[in-house]
């Protein structure tokens, strides 16, 4: 099947790779030439595992392809991806000024019928206004249909190609065959692909994200009150988890969440509450908890240091909002790193593939190491913010040579609470006692 995908971000590169790993010919297309350009070389623009050895090969096979030209890349495909940003506005509704311009534009060149599907993350009524900019100059036949993504970045090769299941919001029983038969391949093991309307398409991404980010929340409600309590948060969240109805995942309490989705998602669903005169009061809440849950840990460094950090140097472990990326859109490591630059004191930043996106973010504010260890070095204390898998087990005793103080603050709990007092360090993390 012939098939285009518009915008080559996060969404647009994983869809379109997976697309043409199961024989499909597909075009990506950009309105950045430099982008389009790197792509087209073999360079590829994000980092998730798994991706580049998918796109290098389909690359080769000469299955995927890019053009900045809209006219181009649409020719003889059936179904047109638009997987566009959404970034979200001042009042948090989405901004659908990329997906409607771009549906503006499809209506003054199809000449023949395609299925037109919003792949990105859009607010409830989005297809009927994509349906609306393309009939204003469309004399051919074509269909809106609503396909969000259940991505999770770290393992998005695996959610494509093995997906829990697929949603697709339509009414058309054209558009529904032509969908089932492009999907057939993901879901042979029997995963469902589940046909609904287009709104409720639309509304079921919101509100995944939005559950997941209250299970977050919540836990992180409760790490608050076992800190207070004298609980354990890991031992609360092994006894809840173990009950089928409520599950392990999203159970793990730490800084607070952020990347593309789950800040963005949450705060839309409210603003699309709020225009139809509804108050999501549980969402209003989980946004809350989790502002205040970034910067959890600054209480406690300040109580160390005498409510002094003016002068002192931190080591700081983490960029990324999760492990596995290099996406650090509303990372809580940034909210660190700003509460404890107006404290006056001083970061020197690791993580294995977030920091140009920081250093294009924040710039030169912080230093940023070649290593992990290479962070510690002058440091009065070390913080960490992201649970990438070579920080679970350091070398302690390098840790304690090279910093002023054995103190080690940790938003991701990542060490065993007896281990760690054996070694003689001080240590705080979320929800669990205190080890001085």
């Amino acid at each position: 099947m012939k098939i285009a995908v518009v915008g080559t971000g996060y969404v647009g590169l994983v869809t379109g790779t997976c697309f043409a790993e199961t024989g499909n010919n597909v075009t990506c297309i950009d309105i950045d030439a430099k982008k389009v350009e790197s792509l087209t070389n073999g360079e590829i623009t994000i980092y998730e595992p798994g991706l580049e050895k998918l796109f290098l090969r389909n690359l080769k096979e000469q299955r995927l392809h890019f053009t900045t030209s809209l006219a181009e890349g649409i020719k003889d495909a059936v179904i047109i991806f638009l997987a566009l940003p959404t970034p979200p506005g001042e009042d948090g509704s989405a901004d659908l000024k990329y997906i409607l311009g771009v549906a503006d534009d499809l209506g003054k060149i199809l000449t023949d019928y395609k299925v037109i599907v919003d792949k990105s993350t859009v607010p409830v009524g989005t297809a009927e206004k994509v349906q609306a900019a393309i009939a204003k100059n469309c004399k051919s036949e074509f269909d809106v249909v609503s396909n969000p993504e259940f991505l999770r970045e770290g393992v998005a090769v695996d959610d494509f190609m093995k997906p829990d299941r697929v949603v697709i919001g339509t009414r058309s029983e054209k558009a529904k065959k032509i969908m089932n038969d492009l999907y057939a391949p993901f879901v042979r093991q029997g995963n469902p692909v589940i046909f609904m309307d287009e709104r409720s398409a639309e509304l079921t991404k919101y509100a995944a994200n939005s559950f997941l980010a209250t299970k977050i929340s919540f836990m992180n409600e409760v790490a608050k009150l076992c800190e207070l309590l004298g609980a354990d948060v890991d031992m609360v969240r092994r006894g809840i988890g173990s009950d089928d109805r409520i599950g392990k995942r999203f159970l793990f309490p730490g800084i607070g969440y952020g990347g593309s989705c789950f800040p963005k998602d949450v705060q839309a669903l409210v603003k699309s509450s709020t225009e139809v005169n509804y108050e999501f009061k549980i969402l209003n809440a989980v946004m809350d908890v989790n502002e205040s849950q970034k910067v959890h840990l600054m209480p406690g460094i300040k109580k160390y240091f005498n409510n002094d950090l003016k002068g002192k140097h931190f080591a700081l472990w983490g960029l990324a909002f999760k492990p596995n990326t290099d996406d650090v859109r509303e990372a809580p490591a940034l909210y660190m790193i700003d509460a404890l630059l107006k404290e006056g004191a001083t970061v020197s930043a690791f993580d294995p593939e977030g920091m140009k996106n920081v250093k294009r973010t924040i710039g030169d504010v912080i230093t940023y190491a070649e290593g992990q260890y290479e962070a510690l070095q002058g440091a009065d204390a070390l913080i960490i913010a992201t649970e990438w898998n070579e920080f679970r087990t350091p070398d302690f005793s390098r840790i304690a040579a090279s910093l002023k103080n054995k103190a080690i603050f940790d938003g991701r709990n990542l060490f065993d609470l007896h281990a760690i007092e054996d070694l003689g360090f001080h240590y705080e993390s979320v929800g669990r006692r205190t080890v001085n």
